[in-house]
């Protein structure tokens, strides 16, 4: 996969834009996801993200530096565990060019040689066919179904439950 994304944490300079993106973006994430739309979400966003338990991205355009998507490694459990939940959202702006992908490769390998973390879980929505052909793309396997399992945007959704182990990473 060629590199056309960074990765970076997220920080206060990033508010306006995030905000700016994800309301640009409102109809291409919900049902699915539910990001920061506004100030005060996206400085709980960066407290989340200060968290030890958590590992938070943004992915930015290697060319005009703007803002792609995120994706946050949730609920890290260290110990006999070493594994986290992850969750990613691309913007309108750079949509369907493969960006999310390259970015969700990057903190997979990331969350395995540099947090030495050794499962991650992706639960996906059963009628979200982009991620989920992103996460089949990237090697995770089906590992089951959960019904009414996250609350999103108001609503109990059911969700696949898709995962890679570190062993099975091929970046």
């Amino acid at each position: 996969m060629t590199t056309e994304v960074t990765l970076s944490a997220p920080s206060a300079a990033d508010a306006d834009e995030f905000i700016a993106a994800t309301v640009d973006s409102k109809s291409l994430l919900l049902p699915w996801v539910d990001p920061a739309d506004t100030a005060e979400r996206f400085a709980a966003y960066l407290r989340r993200a200060a968290r030890e338990d958590h590992a938070c991205y943004l992915v930015r355009h290697c060319d005009c530096a703007a803002l792609v998507g995120f994706v946050n490694i949730n609920s890290i459990v260290r110990g006999g565990f070493q594994s986290g939940y992850l969750g990613y959202g691309g913007f309108a702006s750079h949509a369907r060019r493969g960006l999310m992908c390259a970015g969700v490769s990057a903190v997979v390998s990331t969350a395995f040689a540099g947090l030495g973390l050794h499962r991650l879980e992706a639960n996906i929505q059963p009628d979200n066919a982009r991620s989920l052909a992103l996460v089949r793309r990237l090697g995770f396997r089906r590992e089951g179904y959960s019904p009414h399992y996250l609350l999103v945007d108001g609503q109990w959704r059911d969700h696949e439950r898709w995962a890679v182990r570190a062993e099975e990473w091929i970046p």
